[in-house]
C-alpha cells in the first residue's frame, strides 16, 4: 500500500482507564465509552470498535502525528475533567490468521491531557476485539505515513 509503513510492535500494559478495567469511579465503563457519543456528534463513529485501547510499544521507534485523519479540539467530554484535544489516525493490524483489521490510533494530546501520560514509543489503538491478545505479544501494524511519522 502506497504511503503506508509496516512496523513490528509489542503489546504493553496500559493504565486501564480507556476500557474501565482500572475501576476508576470517575470513568466506570472507561473513557472511550464516555467519549464515544461526543466523537460521534463530530462525525467519527467508534461503534464498530471495542470500547478500549490496545497499548503498543513502537520501540526503538518513536512517532509524530503529522496530519491526523481527524482532530477534535477543546472537547469537554466529562463534567469534572478539563477539555482535551484528540487526534485519530488510520491503521491496520495484521492478525496471526494473515488477515488484517482496520483500527484507529487514538491520540489524546499530552498538552491537554490531565493525567495518564504515555512514553514516546507508546501508541493506543482502537479496533475490534482481538481474542487471546496478551501483554508482550508482537503485532504488525501498518500506519498511514501522511498522517503519522514513525521515526
Amino acid at each position: 500500500m502506497e504511503n503506508w509503513r509496516e512496523i513490528k510492535v509489542r503489546v504493553k500494559q496500559g493504565y486501564g482507564v480507556a476500557s474501565g478495567k482500572n475501576q476508576d469511579p470517575r470513568f466506570p465503563n472507561g473513557t472511550i465509552e464516555m467519549q464515544q457519543p461526543f466523537f460521534s456528534q463530530l462525525g467519527l463513529d467508534l461503534s464498530p470498535y471495542f470500547p478500549g485501547t490496545i497499548n503498543i510499544s513502537t520501540a526503538p521507534h518513536t512517532y509524530e502525528i503529522k496530519a491526523a485523519k481527524c482532530t477534535f479540539r477543546n472537547l469537554k467530554w466529562a463534567a469534572a475533567e478539563p477539555a482535551e484535544d484528540f487526534s485519530f489516525c488510520d491503521c491496520q493490524i495484521l492478525l496471526n490468521t494473515g488477515k488484517s483489521q482496520p483500527g484507529l490510533i487514538y491520540y489524546p494530546h499530552p498538552e491537554t491531557k490531565p493525567e495518564h501520560f504515555q512514553t514516546p514509543d507508546t501508541l493506543e489503538i482502537i479496533t475490534s476485539f482481538i481474542s487471546g491478545l496478551r501483554y508482550g505479544d508482537e503485532l504488525i501494524i501498518t500506519v498511514n505515513l501522511q498522517q503519522i511519522n514513525i521515526n
